[in-house]
C-alpha cells in the first residue's frame, strides 16, 4: 500500500548504492538547481543518511517534510527554503 503524501514532488534524487558523503553532496548540488518551495524526494540505501540528511536540512534551513524507511531504503522529502 502506498502512503499518501499531502505535497507534490518536483524531482527525485536517487542515491541508492552510494555511501557517505556522496548522498549529501549530491543533495547539496541538486537543491541548488531547484526553485524555492520545490520538493525533492531523496532515495538512499546508506543508513547514515538517517542522521546526515536531517542535519543537512537543519543546518541549511530546508524543511524535511517527511521521512520513510522501507525495507532498507530511506526516502526523504525535502522542501527548499
Amino acid at each position: 500500500m502506498k502512503e499518501s503524501l499531502d505535497f507534490d514532488i518536483n524531482s527525485v534524487l536517487d542515491t541508492s548504492g552510494l555511501m557517505c558523503p556522496e548522498p549529501v553532496m549530491m543533495l547539496h548540488r541538486k537543491i541548488s538547481e531547484v526553485a524555492v518551495g520545490d520538493v525533492i524526494e531523496v532515495v538512499a540505501t546508506d543508513p547514515s543518511t538517517q542522521r546526515d540528511i536531517p542535519k543537512f536540512c537543519s543546518f541549511l534551513n530546508h524543511q524535511l517534510l517527511h521521512q520513510l524507511d522501507k525495507e532498507k531504503t530511506y526516502h526523504y522529502f525535502i522542501q527548499k527554503s
